[in-house]
């Protein structure tokens, strides 16, 4: 697995990312925040069946870098913050703060617009089609970035990321078991936590953030108006994760 480890000192960030990213990929929603920093790339056992990565397994492999590591708060973009959803619910106690980034879902099936993408995705990985899945990701991006070296170059390394042996048949396996089961609650978690969603966007529904936030009992909900916020305000998208977890309010 890769681990990457930047910053220093106390307190201990933990980063998990969304489907198709990497290690890499998180560094940028930390790039603010203080002390260590660790950022790992799930999904990266070749040979593993793809059916053992729903977010069970994905939350036991955060809290196995988080233990590790001795962190004591956590982030999750999508895939991740599914994970970390997860996790929670089965240790409501064991991070003091935790933000959350565009969560896809939570105990119900995926939104009809979702589901079709990750289809597509899905298809598209198990037979190899980098070319394929970069199409797909690269229209999926502001046209005002599209045709950038930055925006080329990422759509590029996600689609040989979810192209990998490794990950075929994980859009399906995400798609059809949402990370809580019924009965899942998430009215314990002690951690002090940030939602940040964003109006529009078809993959990560506001009203899940919006739903998230209200489940949790010590959260506050911050919306972003723009979908493609991670591509035209990163600056204030780093901003509001900075004071998520570094904000003594």
């Amino acid at each position: 697995m890769t681990v990457l480890v930047r910053g220093t000192g106390a307190p201990v960030t933990v980063f998990a990312h969304g489907y198709g990213a990497t290690a890499a990929d998180s560094r940028a929603f930390g790039s603010g925040v203080t002390g260590t920093r660790v950022f790992y790339t799930a999904l990266a056992h070749d040979g593993v069946p793809a059916a053992d990565f729903g977010y069970p397994a994905l939350a036991a492999q955060l809290r196995s870098i988080a233990d590790q590591h001795d962190a004591s708060r956590a982030f999750g973009a999508s895939m991740g913050a599914g994970a970390l959803c997860r996790l929670l619910a089965e240790a409501p106690d064991r991070f003091d703060r935790v933000v959350f980034f565009l969560p896809a879902l939570l105990d119900k099936p995926r939104d009809l617009s979702a589901t079709d993408r990750l289809t597509a995705l899905g298809s598209l990985s198990r037979t190899g089609d980098v070319e394929g899945v970069a199409r797909l990701l690269r229209n999926e991006l502001p046209p005002s970035v599209r045709d950038t070296t930055t925006a080329t170059a990422y759509c590029r390394r996600h689609a040989e990321t979810i192209c990998r042996e490794s990950m075929h048949g994980v859009a399906e396996r995400l798609t059809s078991a949402p990370p809580l089961e019924s009965g899942h609650d998430l009215s314990t978690v002690t951690a002090k936590t940030l939602v940040i969603g964003c109006h529009g966007d078809l993959a990560h529904p506001s009203h899940i953030a919006e739903e998230l936030a209200d489940r949790l009992p010590n959260a506050r909900l911050h919306m972003f108006d723009d979908p493609a916020v991670v591509w035209t305000d990163r600056k204030g998208l780093r901003e509001v994760v900075r004071e998520g977890f570094d904000d003594p309010g």
